[in-house]
């Protein structure tokens, strides 16, 4: 994986292409809905964190192939092996899936989710864990943890998911592990919005390409305010969003809108 870019990344366990600045991720075992292995698990982790330093890609998106997303860990290849571990090697897991979800916050890209179909387990986390998320009405997003004898409280989702759709929805749904329908998520603040089936990876594919032709500095500004600002006082977020709009202020990106405007010309943003 390059330092500067990741147009030539081949990973082994899922496909990974890329459309101007926008990179693709899609889940590719469609005969079982998609599901991750230990190994897919390790190298999405470092493909989000390898995403901070790949200056080619600007805004990411999230897919499945076959008309489902991802149906999370598979049964045997992940979910059979974790009975017979012990502690440690459980906590070696657990620590690894958890960094995934770190990785997906902590990169500068947009993360785009479009979702279709079975979005489960972890990969109803991954969806959570993206920035925007755009469904179908046919998509079913389940936190099934508890459904396998879990509890809820898997990869950070019990923080994130109450502040996307609200502390007694999130309960409902992490304590039944039921099946949350396409127009609940929408109605609930989860999805952004659906699209037809077959048109929701081009909803979330034309999100990505404008957020990518934004700003993009100043996006990953505006990802990392999201991301910190949630554990602390509103006094305190005031001072650090002074300071984060102050170094957003000294962008090249910042003249060239203020230029194009006097200009009467629509800026062309080039991240730096």
């Amino acid at each position: 994986m390059k330092e500067t870019g990741l147009a030539g990344y081949r990973p082994k366990h899922f496909q990974w292409r890329t459309e101007g600045r926008v990179g693709v991720i899609t889940f590719d075992r469609p005969e079982k809905k998609n599901p991750l292995t230990f190994e897919s698990y390790g190298e999405l982790r470092d493909l989000f964190r390898g995403l901070s330093a790949a200056r080619d890609i600007k805004a990411v998106v999230v897919t499945g192939a076959g008309g489902n997303f991802c149906s999370g860990g598979d049964v045997h290849e992940i979910i059979g092996p974790l009975t017979k571990m012990r502690k440690p090697q459980l906590l070696k897991f657990t620590g690894m899936t958890g960094d995934l979800a770190r990785a997906m916050r902590r990169c500068p890209q947009p993360v785009v989710a479009a979702v279709d179909g079975v979005c489960a387990g972890a990969g109803a986390i991954i969806a959570l864990f993206s920035d925007l998320r755009y469904g179908t009405r046919d998509a079913k997003v389940a936190f099934l943890f508890t459904r396998v004898g879990l509890s809820g409280c898997d990869m950070g989702a019990c923080a994130m998911l109450p502040r996307v759709i609200g502390q007694g929805r999130a309960a409902e749904l992490l304590y039944t592990g039921r099946a949350m329908s396409g127009e609940e998520g929408l109605a609930w603040g989860f999805f952004n919005a659906l699209a037809e089936p077959g048109e929701v990876l081009k909803t979330a594919l034309d999100a990505a390409r404008q957020l990518a032709s934004g700003p993009t500095f100043a996006h990953g500004m505006t990802k990392k305010m999201l991301h910190e600002e949630w554990a602390v006082g509103l006094d305190r977020a005031i001072g650090m969003e002074a300071r984060a709009q102050a170094v957003c202020m000294q962008t090249r990106d910042f003249r060239r809108a203020f230029e194009a405007f006097v200009a009467k010309q629509k800026p062309v943003f080039e991240g730096d």
